[in-house]
């Protein structure tokens, strides 16, 4: 029986857990606006506790440590870990992992800051207000070079990796979904500039975000002029 969404494909099976590509653009929509590039039942409720998704916009050289995470979370967890604990010890493994790979560790060991912004940046986007640059990032490498759980975007407040007033938008998001990240992410580092702690902020954001995937022409238009004012 062909499963409907947001099933895509199924990628193979793993220590009895069934490893499918679904349509990640659809679930945030429709179940979860948190889903980010792969997820488990102890995450996401909504998941098969047998099955294992990831987004099919994923870069395919990452699959393996998606899935690799998600068992030892589940090896942990098993063993009485909680799932903090456990995603904890299992970003550590990854890192050690992607760190094997020889360009990953060629740029670490070079240490240098600007090759590794120049290959990390993919495209210039936008610039709001005069001083916040929007970029197109490589996702993989952000993961593999600073931090494993970065996905969909982020900004300078933060991610120390991140150059002073620039927000980074990964490649891995579909391109129908770049504005309501970018919403996303110029709404957050607004608030927390105000003095809003990250948790605040990203509660407020991913609520802006929500009402535009809902309501884009409106929202949209909304939150352009609300930008324009505030100068964010």
């Amino acid at each position: 029986m062909k499963k409907r969404l947001p099933y895509i494909k199924k990628v193979r099976d793993v220590a009895g857990f069934h490893v499918w590509y679904i349509n990640g653009y659809w679930i945030r929509k429709h179940l979860d606006r948190e889903f980010t590039n792969f997820g488990q039942h102890h995450s996401f409720k909504f998941i098969p506790e047998n099955e294992f998704w990831i987004d099919k916009g994923s870069r395919k050289n990452e699959i393996k440590y998606f899935v690799e995470t998600m068992l030892l979370m589940n090896r942990l967890m098993k063993q009485g870990y909680t799932r903090a604990e456990a995603s904890k010890i299992a970003d550590i493994a990854e890192m050690a992992e992607r760190e094997k790979t020889k360009g990953v560790y060629k740029l670490k060991a070079e240490g240098n800051k600007i090759r590794i912004l120049k290959r990390i940046r993919k495209k210039f986007l936008e610039k709001y207000s005069g001083q916040v640059r929007v970029w197109l990032v490589r996702g993989d490498l952000v993961r593999s070079l600073f931090y494993p759980d970065f996905t969909q975007g982020g900004h300078d407040k933060v991610y120390d990796f991140i150059p002073s007033g620039e927000v980074w938008i990964d490649d891995d998001v579909y391109k129908k979904e770049w504005v309501y990240v970018i919403i996303h992410e110029l709404y957050e580092r607004y608030l927390m500039t105000k003095g809003l702690t990250y948790d605040d902020a990203h509660t407020k954001a991913s609520k802006m975000e929500y009402d535009c995937r809902h309501h884009p022409k409106k929202i949209k238009k909304k939150l352009n002029m609300w930008i324009k004012k505030n100068r964010i």
